[in-house]
């Protein structure tokens, strides 16, 4: 299955692509993307596809910095609850070995290491994709600058990593690079990442509140203790990016999670879920945004919802809605759209 990560990593870029005079919606619609799940904070979308919207935004907009104008848009919470988390923790080291530990909680695709050496210690990032590193350029730029403007906050005024490297050859204009990672830059690299003085790994963290990190260690146990808690979510992603290609079952769920279909099905029941109520879950939840959005055929939400025909789809429907979606569109449609049918 494609490696997913939490929509917030976009939670900058409509802002940033209006000022450049693009048009969000219709990119993100380009490449494959709902732009009203990606609004959504709770929601996760395909690594793969998010790098091609970046790509595909620099070319429009004429933009060849995007990914790092995004990174100096970044803040923690772009990371989801675990950004919040590790804010609080009372080194650099122990702030970035929990974010590497939890990764998948926000960038299954994210792949960091922190290496100690004689020499500056480097924390090291990529990204496990198959796109060629010249159609993720832009996604390389950006996870690179978020490193650095992450340690450099954690280090506190006056203090910033030592050095960037970055694979990619340099650019004819390295002055965004210079911008936005400092001076001390260097391309065409074996690795990208942030190089950092060994001692500066043991500095204490100048975000941290240590009153709120009792709190916030709790909130962590509390959800590595959740049984299945992190299966559960990566199977709620993955029954919405199956439900269109309309090959969601059981055992393509439990072959995509590495497990049998008896042991997810156990896994789940320790939960209170089953493989019938996940789907149902995840597909109410998508009908309401769907149906709500006017500009959507039913017959096109019968099948992004993996149904087989519109007329299956409107009973399953009125089953959950006690209304047709015709009718459930019309009573929640906002002033002034037009409601369409699926004819």
């Amino acid at each position: 299955m494609h490696p997913l990560a939490r929509t917030t990593v976009l939670a900058n870029y409509p802002d940033l692509v209006r000022s450049l005079g693009g048009d969000p919606p219709a990119l993100m619609r380009a490449v494959g993307l709902d732009p009203a799940a990606v609004a959504d904070p709770d929601q996760w979308l395909p690594v793969a596809a998010g790098i091609e919207l970046l790509e595909h935004t620099a070319a429009a907009t004429g933009c060849p910095d995007l990914g790092l104008r995004l990174a100096e848009l970044s803040r923690f919470s772009n990371l989801g609850p675990i950004g919040l988390v590790a804010r609080e923790e009372l080194t650099v080291r122990s702030v970035l070995d929990l974010l590497i530990q939890q990764v998948r909680r926000y960038n299954e695709a994210l792949r960091a290491q922190i290496a100690v050496s004689d020499g500056p210690a480097a924390l090291w990032v990529d990204l496990a994709l198959d796109a060629p590193a010249d159609r993720r350029r832009q996604g390389t730029d950006m996870l690179v600058g978020v490193c650095h403007r992450l340690v450099g906050r954690l280090l506190g005024p006056g203090r910033q990593p030592v050095g960037v490297t970055l694979t990619r050859a340099a650019p004819d204009d390295p002055a965004p690079y210079h911008r936005v990672l400092g001076p001390a830059v260097t391309f065409r690299q074996p690795r990208s990442g942030v190089l950092l003085h060994d001692t500066d790994l043991a500095a204490p963290n100048t975000l941290a509140d240590p009153r709120l990190r009792p709190y916030t260690r709790q909130f962590l146990k509390n959800i590595d203790a959740a049984p299945g808690g992190v299966l559960i979510d990566r199977a709620r992603r993955l029954v919405e990016e199956l439900l269109p290609t309309g090959r969601c079952s059981l055992e393509r769920l439990a072959r995509a999670v590495d497990l049998d279909a008896r042991t997810l099905q156990r896994r789940l029941a320790e939960r209170g879920e089953g493989y019938s109520s996940l789907l149902d879950s995840v597909r109410t939840r998508l009908a309401r945004r769907y149906v709500a959005d006017s500009e959507r055929r039913l017959t096109e939400i019968a099948g992004l919802l993996g149904f087989s025909c519109p007329g299956t789809f409107s009973r399953w429907f009125r089953d959950h809605f006690g209304t047709s979606p015709s009718a459930w569109r019309t009573q929640h449609a906002q002033p002034g759209s037009g409601a369409r049918s699926g004819h």
